[in-house]
């Protein structure tokens, strides 16, 4: 079942760690299939040195429950069903601890869209949710996904691709597995940038005109950046 799309996210979760955004288990990705309603996840605690496609997980979009594979799915399921039910366009995710984007979401710090290399590819500051109140423990990972699409209300999660999940860490998302883990390393990078720019200078801006110049030429009507069918 869905053999294509567990090689992919088998291959995007080996990805992570070719990228430096992971060490020993702490992250994830998934696709999903739409016409299918069901997501591929990468398997609760196994190493990235095991790893195979064959143990990629089968879950239900709607039910979250196990349709196919015989390990536990990740612990952040029900996070990223709460996100592929909310933004409709999206078919990846990825969820890391990546150094400078989980620092800027354990400062609860929006990552701000100071420089153009952020605004190649997110239109927006990139958010960070707020605190997770007492009543949201009790289903933790589903409470997660509904405070991160609680700050996309006035944000388009096409155009800005991530957040930062307060005192926790970032999750990406993008137009297939390895669009999702493209766009987290991006975000690191912004991070990082970020960091260092207000380190030498704490009151670091960008002109508006220029973030919309360096988005739209990528991604607007009239793109002209790159060639036709590139993927990024």
């Amino acid at each position: 079942m869905l053999e294509e799309l567990k090689a992919k996210v088998c291959q995007a979760n080996l990805d992570l760690v070719r990228q430096g955004l992971v060490i020993f288990t702490w992250g994830n990705v998934s696709g999903i299939d739409r016409e299918k309603g069901l997501v591929v996840i990468k398997p609760s605690g196994v190493s990235y040195d095991d790893m195979k496609a064959e143990d990629m997980v089968v879950v239900d979009l709607e039910s979250g429950q196990v349709v196919e594979g015989s390990l536990n799915p990740s612990s952040d399921t029900p996070t990223h069903l709460v996100l592929y039910k909310a933004f409709p366009n999206i078919k990846g995710i990825v969820h890391t601890h990546s150094t400078y984007a989980t620092a800027f979401a354990q400062a609860g710090v929006p990552i701000a869209n100071i420089g153009t290399t952020h605004a190649d590819y997110f239109y927006k500051d990139i958010p960070c949710t707020r605190d997770m109140r007492a009543e949201e423990m009790d289903e933790y990972e589903k409470q997660t996904g509904n405070v991160i699409v609680e700050a996309f209300h006035d944000i388009n999660p096409d155009h800005t691709p991530g957040v930062l999940v307060k005192n926790h860490g970032p999750f990406s998302w993008g137009t297939s597995p390895d669009n999702a883990v493209y766009n987290a390393k991006v975000m690191e990078q912004c991070a990082q940038m970020a960091f260092i720019s207000y380190s030498v200078n704490p009151r670091t801006t960008m002109n508006p005109l220029l973030i919309e110049k360096h988005y739209m030429r990528k991604h607007g009507p009239n793109a002209y950046y790159g060639q036709k069918g590139q993927n990024h």
